[in-house]
């Protein structure tokens, strides 16, 4: 049995290849810049479900955010050997998933824009070139932390449209300045607290305000990453991720704006990543 997951920072899909019925389910996300393999392996042990036969499963394909070292994955693999102790397990960044989703064998450009940003160039195998994207406190442009961070900040400053605010307020149960503050620099997980206004946004999006912070975000995210991609422009812009499959319509007219065609926008790469793992098993040995 081959288990593969696709692990963002706010959620984790997981699907078992087991016969023809395969099996899906979710659980929390596991960026190991924000966890620790205990964290991990007590989570996993909590979400699984039951039905799913640890003992038999002897494939883990795990792509997650923040698996940026083997320093880090260490921390993903560590749980996922503690879980599923007959498995091999593969653990790579989200980066790498997210092209072979959108690309499969194919050489070209991908971007995830998520709770937070990635991208790179990929040559059909590997990734091969990155620009960082710094994480929610120096970059992250176009991601859900950038998007949510802009709205957040006017709106504690008092500068969104006459009501905006007041909805904010009050879909949110947002307090005093202070316990915002609090709720960013002193308890667990800011950059999902921040990406979750993303979703307002979202909702809000006939606003004026909100068509303006998205566009601003997917600018940001061209001028300061994309556009520094060696010959950029001859790729089609693939993306994988829920910020970018929401705004997809602004995403892809800031893509025009800077040179590059629209490709495939996907709102998670679980389906794809599935296909390349069993179209892999069929494969003869090289």
């Amino acid at each position: 049995m081959i288990l593969v997951a696709d692990g963002g920072s706010t959620k984790c899909s997981w699907c078992l290849l087991a016969g023809a019925a395969p099996a899906r389910f979710t659980t929390e996300g596991y960026n190991p810049y924000f966890v620790d393999t205990a964290t991990i392996a007590t989570s996993l042990a909590r979400h699984v479900p039951a039905a799913v036969p640890r003992e038999q499963v002897s494939e883990v394909h795990y792509y997650g955010a923040g698996v940026l070292s083997a320093a880090k994955a260490e921390i993903v693999a560590g749980a996922l050997r503690q879980v599923f102790p007959q498995a091999q397990v593969f653990v790579a960044e989200d980066l790498l998933g997210a092209a072979r989703a959108v690309l499969g064998r194919a050489a070209g450009f991908v971007a995830i824009l998520g709770t937070g940003t990635n991208s790179a160039l990929y040559d059909g195998q590997r990734i091969t070139h990155c620009v960082e994207s710094l994480g929610y406190s120096l970059g992250d442009e176009g991601s859900g932390t950038f998007i949510g961070r802009q709205l957040l900040r006017d709106y504690l400053r008092e500068r969104l449209p006459p009501g905006l605010g007041a909805k904010l307020q009050a879909a949110y149960g947002l307090g005093e300045v202070s316990e915002v503050l609090d709720r960013l620099y002193n308890q667990p997980l800011p950059n999902r607290f921040l990406a979750s206004f993303a979703q307002f946004a979202h909702q809000h999006y006939h606003e004026p305000y909100c068509q303006a912070i998205v566009a601003r975000a997917f600018d940001a995210f061209f001028e300061q990453i994309v556009t520094h991609y060696p010959d950029y422009q001859r790729y089609a812009f693939h993306c994988v991720g829920s910020v970018g499959y929401h705004f997809r319509a602004a995403l892809a007219e800031a893509a025009a704006r800077h040179g590059m065609a629209p490709g495939r926008f996907l709102q998670a790469p679980i389906d794809a990543l599935v296909r390349y793992h069993e179209e892999a098993t069929e494969l003869p040995p090289q």
